[in-house]
């Protein structure tokens, strides 16, 4: 077989199968079992037949790899260039990335619109630029949940909001996946004059059509910021407490006939709302917590499951650590406690002046507005705590590009990333 396309091996761990078998730093995987190679997906799906062998290209030669039946493809110990990622050619209202300044991490701009970063990593795409092969792949290879964007199920308003009047009806997209047993969780991005009141009434009652394939539909606020061209409005009290009502009317039916309540607002909504988030078993089997939805309630949960009485505290040790806005109240409760336990922690909320204080969360905190917060309240002695929500994974870098070593440098300080969740918090302070 001819080398066409390939996967290219960018590390093994030592020790691992893979490096028994002798594949190395470089090689290029062009076929499993016989089969083209484009990505990891495929290499994934044509090896889990158990016995399976590899064509591989080094050093501009080609031999093949026959691996034992045993392990899977993930159980390797083999890590993979990553793939040119398709990205986006719509022109959102409420695009992110076109509302970003000039000068972050340049990852940041990629408009990613790429169906197998959806299935991999739960990655929202609009579809709209998904060809036949694309669909014939999804249902063949079993790509499934994918996440999607449809904001309005009304094809004008919905292709108003992509900034593109060519996109096809989303409808047709999601009842082809439906029938072929692809399931689907739907995101809604609620910008008010648009896509809320009845037309986010229609929409899910559009989307509930085809449950259970799609298995959970959230909506969320628009994000702006104040680098923002398009003259948006954004979600303001009463419109976060009227898009709660909606969506309460549905859960209550849906949770009456099926057991669950398949449609969410936010924990953003919530807060926009000035409404207490619901108990964490509202939330099911929170299908959309990476996408805000439910992670308040979990937090708290989780924080009573902590029986700090059991936990030691040093006496010598002092904290800081630092959220955004809207979890400060939620993170501040838990803190307390931990410091009524004998713990000595500071906790900070850091006000976003580089995308705008409407920009809440902790995830879209830079390296400077941590700076400029905390450079007059420190002591010498203090041990700095970052939720690593805040940095790149693996490379400890803010959106702006300024590192966990520029902020120790800036504040005298040590600093260390810890997990975002009260056991990371616990960990990091009983640990450090």
């Amino acid at each position: 077989m001819r080398e066409s396309s390939s996967i290219i091996v960018e590390d093994i761990i030592s020790g691992s199968i893979g490096e028994e078998l002798g594949i190395k730093k470089g090689d290029k995987i062009f076929a499993v079992n016989s089969y083209p190679t484009k990505d990891i997906i495929d290499l994934i799906f044509y090896g889990n037949e158990g016995i399976f062998s590899l064509n591989i290209s080094r050093d501009q030669k080609n031999f093949s790899l026959t691996i034992p039946k045993g392990p899977l493809p993930s159980e390797l110990g083999i890590s993979f260039a990553p793939f040119k990622i398709k990205t986006c050619r719509n022109k959102c209202i409420f695009c992110f990335v076109m509302q970003l300044p000039k000068g972050l991490r340049k990852t940041l701009y990629i408009k990613d619109e790429d169906y197998r970063m959806s299935f991999l990593y739960g990655n929202f795409i609009t579809a709209t630029n998904l060809t036949k092969k694309d669909k014939e792949r999804i249902v063949e290879q079993k790509l499934s949940p994918l996440y999607l964007s449809v904001h309005c199920t009304d094809r004008e308003i919905r292709n108003k909001m992509l900034g593109n009047p060519n996109a096809p009806d989303i409808l047709k997209d999601i009842a082809f996946f439906a029938k072929n047993r692809i399931y689907m969780h739907i995101q809604i991005v609620l910008c008010p004059g648009y896509n809320d009141g009845i037309h986010l009434t229609k929409t899910i009652s559009d989307l509930y059509r085809y449950y259970p394939s799609v298995a959970s539909i959230a909506v969320v606020p628009v994000g702006l910021t104040v680098h923002r061209k398009k003259n948006l409005m954004p979600v303001t009290k009463e419109d976060a407490i009227k898009t709660i009502e909606i969506i309460e009317k549905f859960q209550n039916r849906f949770k009456r006939r099926h057991g669950e309540h398949i449609v969410f607002a936010s924990d953003e909504m919530y807060l926009k709302a000035g409404k207490p988030s619901p108990p964490l078993e509202h939330y099911d089997q929170l299908p959309q917590i990476e996408n805000g939805v439910g992670m308040v309630p979990y937090f708290l949960y989780r924080a009573k499951q902590i029986k700090l009485t059991d936990k030691s505290f040093s006496k010598s040790k002092r904290f800081v650590t630092i959220t955004g806005t809207s979890f400060f109240p939620y993170l501040k409760a838990f803190v307390d406690n931990l410091n009524k336990a004998g713990a000595k922690i500071n906790l900070f909320d850091v006000k976003n002046t580089f995308f705008g204080e409407t920009i809440t969360v902790a995830g879209l905190l830079t390296g400077r507005d941590i700076i400029k917060t905390l450079s007059d309240n420190l002591d010498g002695d203090n041990i700095l705590l970052i939720p690593d929500v805040m940095v790149k994974e693996n490379e400890n870098i803010f959106l702006d590009n300024v590192s966990k070593q520029d902020i120790e440098k800036a504040l005298g300080i040590p600093a260390f990333i810890i997990k975002s969740t009260p056991d990371g918090l616990v960990e990091a302070i009983t640990s450090i």
